[in-house]
C-alpha cells in the first residue's frame, strides 16, 4: 500500500509539473528535462507512468473532465446544469493548473501527435444530453435545435475565456459567463420559464435544474 501511495503522488507530482510547463509555454516549447527538474523525480520515475510527452498531455486533457464530475449525480439534470457546469469551469481556470493546461492543449489540438478533437467532442455531447432533457422538459423554445446550442455554448466559452485570459488574466471570466447566459437564456427559453434559471449559475444565484 506504501508503495502504491508513492506511485501515486509521484504521478500527481509528475502532472502537476507538466501542466505548469504546458500551461506556461505550450506543448511545443515544454521539455520533459523542464518537466523533470519542476517535479524533482528521475527520468526512470517520470518513464515508469508516462511513455511520452504526449501520453502526459492526453493524461491533463482527460484532466478537465474531473470538473463536471459532481454534477453527474444529480436527479433531474437540464439548463440549469449546463450553466452551473460553465461557472464550474471558470472557476477551475482561475484556479487549477491542470485545467488550464489541459484546456490549452486542446485549444493547440495539432501541435502534438493526435489531434485533441474528441476533447471538444465529449463536452458538446455532455452539453447536448443536458439539453436534450431541458428541451423534454419544456424549458427550451421548440424550435431549438439542441445540437446546434450544445456547440454554440462550448464554442462560445472557448472563444469567452480567450478572451479573458488575453484581456484579464481570466479575472473576469465569472462575469463574461454569466452575460454569455443572460444572452442565451433570452433566446432560447419560453419567457414564462425564464425565472427558473440563474445566469450567474445556481452556487452563486437562485436557479436550479
Amino acid at each position: 500500500m506504501a508503495r502504491q501511495e508513492r506511485a501515486e503522488q509521484t504521478r500527481s507530482a509528475i502532472l502537476q509539473a507538466a501542466a505548469r510547463r504546458f500551461d506556461e509555454v505550450g506543448f511545443a516549447a515544454a521539455s520533459l528535462s523542464d518537466i523533470l527538474a519542476e517535479a524533482g523525480v528521475t527520468k526512470g520515475a517520470l518513464y515508469f507512468h508516462f511513455k511520452a510527452k504526449e501520453d502526459l498531455a492526453d493524461a491533463l486533457i482527460d484532466e478537465q473532465f474531473r470538473v463536471w464530475e459532481s454534477l453527474s449525480g444529480i436527479d433531474n439534470p437540464g439548463l440549469q446544469t449546463v450553466i452551473d457546469l460553465g461557472h464550474r469551469l471558470a472557476i477551475s481556470l482561475q484556479h487549477d493548473v491542470r485545467v488550464r493546461a489541459g484546456i490549452r492543449l486542446v485549444i493547440e489540438q495539432g501541435s502534438f501527435l493526435l489531434p485533441a478533437s474528441s476533447a471538444y467532442q465529449q463536452w458538446i455531447d455532455t452539453v447536448r444530453s443536458f439539453l436534450l432533457a431541458a428541451k423534454a422538459a419544456g424549458d427550451l423554445r421548440k424550435e431549438v435545435d439542441v445540437h446546434q446550442l450544445a456547440q454554440l455554448v462550448i464554442g462560445s466559452f472557448t472563444g469567452i475565456q480567450l478572451t479573458s485570459q488575453v484581456l484579464t488574466g481570466r479575472a473576469d471570466l465569472p462575469e463574461r459567463v454569466t452575460f454569455m447566459w443572460e444572452t442565451i437564456l433570452s433566446s432560447v427559453v419560453p419567457p414564462r420559464r425564464r425565472h427558473k434559471f440563474s445566469a450567474a449559475g445556481a452556487l452563486i444565484g437562485a436557479g436550479s435544474s
